[in-house]
């Protein structure tokens, strides 16, 4: 559990967006459409020192936030519209969430612009190419041959992946050139958007991670981070957010 104390005037902990669903969910005696987030994600901006706020998909809404804010997560969860890079849906590629899909690329496009340290988990590493006008496989199993990424519903795989050494995410990660991930998609980078360079990549060829070398903090994994045991890309996130502030706000 993160440093839950009080927030005052005075806290200096950096305010840290992660972006979020809008979905049914029940609890108690209800069965409503609800905005939220797997806990994972909360807890872990929490434990690096960041203080969590949760975004609701309100595209042209949702963005007012952004000044307010010194870091963003954009979060995993349901496929990218295809037809946002110019392809038409396949068989195995889920209900489009045009509103989720409007205001987490509101986000990316807004916190870059402003300069915001972000991190793309999953399909937010997916938006955030697609944003660029990068595109994607939709259907892993049908380009690689084998389901390693997925292995079963609800069941995240674990395998190694390859770091490029200099990076903005090898420097993350303590210099390390090789970590074992979580990950769990069945959607994958196929061509890389533009100023985006690919820095890890698994033994199949897949890209596993993407970053803007031209801006301070702008990474993007495809793998968990939230769930495993390495808390290092949260904590180089808060770093990130936590340099920014103090280096634009007057003492």
């Amino acid at each position: 559990m993160g440093d839950l104390r009080p927030v005052s005037d005075t806290d200096r902990r950096p305010v840290v967006g992660i972006s979020a669903y809008s979905t049914q969910a029940a609890w108690g005696v209800w069965d409503v459409e609800a905005v939220l987030v797997p806990r994972a994600y909360v807890d872990a901006v929490a434990r690096a020192g960041g203080l969590p706020v949760v975004l609701p998909p309100l595209p042209g809404v949702v963005e007012g936030l952004l000044p307010r804010l010194d870091a963003l997560v954009v979060a995993g969860g349901p496929d990218v519209e295809p037809r946002l890079y110019g392809a038409e849906p396949g068989p195995d590629t889920q209900p489009p969430k045009p509103e989720r899909d409007a205001a987490e690329t509101g986000l990316i496009l807004g916190a870059v612009e402003a300069g915001l340290p972000v991190l793309g988990i999953c399909r937010g590493m997916q938006l955030l190419n697609v944003a660029r006008g990068g595109t994607l496989h939709q259907h892993l199993p049908d380009v690689l041959h084998h389901d390693e990424h997925a292995p079963a519903p609800g069941v995240h795989g674990d395998h190694p992946v390859r770091v490029a050494p200099g990076t903005r995410l090898a420097e993350a990660l303590g210099g390390r050139t090789e970590t074992p991930v979580p990950a769990y998609h069945h959607q994958g980078v196929d061509r890389v958007g533009e100023r985006l360079v690919p820095t890890a990549w698994t033994a199949d060829g897949l890209v596993e991670a993407l970053e803007d070398p031209a801006l301070p903090f702008c990474v993007g994994v495809q793998w968990h981070p939230e769930v495993g045991t390495d808390p290092a890309l949260f904590d180089a996130l808060v770093a990130a957010a936590r340099a920014r502030r103090d280096a634009t706000v007057p003492a």
